[in-house]
């Protein structure tokens, strides 16, 4: 007498485990096992799925032939419906934690990448357009900007913003874990030690130094004062209800170093009015994006304007839009810029007045897309980034 499995010999989507069956064949007949379902409605209108099996067999069957088991399973519409919604779920998880970084970075240096915000690039944009503004401003009438100005800025941000989310994660660390949107970074999770962290600061703040002795001495000591801001903001969202204004501070330093680089001074006629824009576009965009962690916030005990304000953000944020949009007219005024600044300036006030009045504060989803960075089809033919699309928002930790 021989022994055979036979298993798995069917399956359906929602039948796990599939059908297992058991059972001592003779020498003289073979069996043959046929799987059927049969769909049977019972009174509570549950699907009840039965495996049945047809069998050849001599007539001394019972002799020589004993049969183990027949799996059975009960199945309800409910039951296949939340199948579906969990395979989605777990399907949209994966998408969204999956990025450039996990598909070609090393194992080994993804935390780090992940640490610095790289697959999120959002806040370095923010950190350089003060400077390119800044250094276009200060550039000649009828001359384009340095390029090697925008160059060592754009790489001076990205390593800022870089150094700005260590930081940030460090000092938070405890923090993040109790929030949904942070308990996955780096530090916070695990996957990087506090010294790991402090060994990757170190090593961005010796690549920004590089950068920064390449301008002049007056740059440097602008550019090596705004290190206190951004040592120093983490902090700030234990013991005031405006770390986003010191956000602003920290963020918009740019608009003075951008100006000084070039012409190795200030003007404060015409860069104060840039720098105290920026502290009120900051004010909007990063209130919005803190509205995403108001109950969150609640829990750890840690404060935003966003639980400042409460239900007269609206109010609050339409004031700091005007105040930034006439800084900037102010900004244009003094320092004798054409009309295709201002009608550039009328559409960029058009498109934050529409963030505020359609943004629902209530919900994630939605700041988290009043947040995000838009590009136009003409600004990616032309190459040019419109000041009418940049209204979008992002901190040093950004998501």
């Amino acid at each position: 007498m021989a022994l055979f499995w036979l298993s798995r010999t069917t399956r359906s989507r929602y039948l796990k485990p599939s059908l297992s069956c058991l059972s001592l064949i003779g020498n003289n007949e073979p069996t043959i096992f046929i799987p059927q379902l049969h769909p049977i409605v019972t009174p509570n209108h549950r699907h009840l799925n039965t495996c049945t099996q047809l069998h050849q067999w001599s007539p001394d069957f019972k002799e020589k032939f004993r049969f183990i088991s027949v799996a059975r399973f009960c199945i309800s519409p409910e039951g296949i419906a939340k199948n579906e919604e969990k395979e989605r779920n777990n399907s949209n998880r994966h998408n969204i934690g999956s990025s450039w970084i996990d598909l070609y970075l090393p194992r080994q240096a993804r935390p780090y990448a992940k640490l610095a915000r790289l697959d999120k690039p959002i806040g370095t944009w923010l950190l350089a357009w003060p400077c390119m503004w800044s250094i276009t401003l200060a550039a000649c009438p009828g001359h384009l900007p340095d390029l090697k100005m925008l160059t060592l800025f754009g790489c001076g941000a990205l390593l800022l913003r870089g150094a700005g989310c260590t930081v940030n994660d460090l000092l938070d660390r405890d923090i993040d874990t109790m929030v949904e949107r942070t308990k996955l970074r780096p530090v916070a999770s695990g996957l990087l030690t506090p010294f790991q962290g402090l060994c990757f600061l170190g090593f961005q703040l010796l690549l920004g130094l590089g950068i920064l002795l390449q301008l002049n001495n007056y740059s440097r000591i602008l550019g090596a004062s705004s290190l206190l801001l951004v040592f120093s903001y983490p902090l700030m969202k234990r013991f005031t209800f405006w770390p986003q204004a010191y956000l602003g501070l920290t963020f918009n330093w740019g608009a003075l170093l951008g100006w000084a680089a070039v012409r190795g001074n200030l003007d404060p006629a015409v860069v104060l009015p840039l720098y105290i824009s920026g502290v009120f576009w900051t004010l909007v965009y990063d209130t919005i994006y803190a509205h995403q962690d108001k109950e969150d916030d609640l829990k750890v005990g840690v404060k935003s304007t966003a639980l400042r304000f409460g239900d007269s953000t609206k109010e609050w944020i339409s004031g700091f839009g005007i105040a930034c949009i006439s800084s900037l007219g102010l900004c244009g005024y003094n320092a004798d810029i054409g009309w295709p600044y201002y009608a550039f300036l009328t559409a960029a006030s058009g498109q934050l007045g529409w963030q505020i009045w359609t943004i629902n504060l209530s919900s994630r989803a939605d700041c988290n897309r009043k947040f995000q960075l838009k590009f136009n089809e003409d600004s990616r033919s032309t190459g040019k980034i419109e000041f009418a699309e940049v209204f979008g928002a992002a901190d040093f930790s950004n998501g």
